[in-house]
């Protein structure tokens, strides 16, 4: 019976294909399915067989340690030189976006409480 071994939600291109490549140039046996139009689905890499599943896990896990180790020392980097991407760059970058999305938030938030405040008033 197949074996969820990797979910792909949220996980970016390049790792996923990564992880693809590892399994495939390990000779694991996999199939991958979609979430599906309307995300009902599970997206997610799964195992055929369960005999493999010990390899398989250790290749991904050592895998994600080093990928975690390269993030965190670009991160320092881009730190060390003052360049790490911060909320206040980020603003000064796109201040109508930031300015759109904060006026969206408060759409939702007022849309949310309006009902309770005219139980209140």
């Amino acid at each position: 019976m197949a074996k969820l071994l990797f979910h792909l939600g949220n996980v970016p291109d390049e790792e996923a294909e990564a992880v693809r490549r590892l399994l495939d140039e390990h000779e694991i046996a996999t199939y991958e399915t979609r979430a599906g139009f309307w995300g009902l689905g599970v997206a997610a890499i799964w195992l055929r067989d369960e005999a493999q599943r010990e390899q398989a896990r250790a290749l991904i896990d050592a895998y994600q340690q080093t990928l975690g180790a390269r993030v965190r020392d670009e991160q320092a980097r881009l730190a060390a030189r003052g360049e790490a991407p911060t909320l206040w760059r980020r603003l000064r970058h796109r201040p109508l976006r930031t300015l759109l999305l904060a006026l969206l938030a408060a759409g939702v938030l007022a849309v949310s409480l309006l009902p309770f405040l005219w139980l209140l008033g």
